[in-house]
């Protein structure tokens, strides 16, 4: 059976639907930074989630520097992915979280090859991204479109070259 996987920029019009899958699929800190609120997924970490995601919608360009995608399999929102600026010249970072029941699918190197052309289209020449030793699902994923990886205890990181030989000027 094939499956139809496309990215789209989150907004308004996708955020609940990213909760929703969030919410039943997910532990809070699988998906967003550490607040202070109770225990799962309480109300204030719901709300915590909208204005992380929210302050996130200006992309690339805005003051966060991140360009998130909500992951569409079949046309629900399964997960999330994104990019994000780095101070390294023609680099730009990537992370992804999917729901718990699409997970080992193939859904997740879809979407990360459709991102990296992504970061192609935004003038980068290698996307990075950093993991744990013990994440072996994140690693092989990272391996099956090229990465190379630099460890440093649990910590790993992961760089993709992208084929561009260098940055263009005033990239990033």
């Amino acid at each position: 059976m094939t499956r139809e996987v496309r990215l789209a920029p989150i907004g308004e019009h996708n955020l609940e639907p990213l909760l929703s899958v969030a919410v039943a699929e997910t532990e809070p800190d699988e998906v967003m930074p550490p607040v202070e609120a109770p225990a799962g997924w309480s109300q204030a970490r719901r709300d915590a989630f909208r204005e992380f995601y929210r302050a996130n919608f200006g992309g690339l360009a805005g003051p966060t520097g991140n360009l998130m995608y909500a992951i569409v399999q079949d046309g629900d929102v399964v997960g999330m992915i994104r990019l994000g600026r780095r101070a390294e010249p023609g680099t730009l970072e990537t992370g992804m979280w999917l729901g718990k029941s699409t997970r080992g699918q193939g859904i997740g190197l879809i979407a990360l090859r459709l991102l990296l052309a992504e970061a192609i289209e935004a003038g980068a020449c290698r996307v990075v991204a950093e993991t744990r030793s013990d994440n072996l699902p994140a690693l092989n994923l990272l391996r099956r479109c090229g990465a190379v990886f630099c460890e440093d205890g649990a910590a790993i990181r992961a760089e993709i070259r992208l084929g561009v030989d260098e940055a263009p000027a005033g990239a990033w």
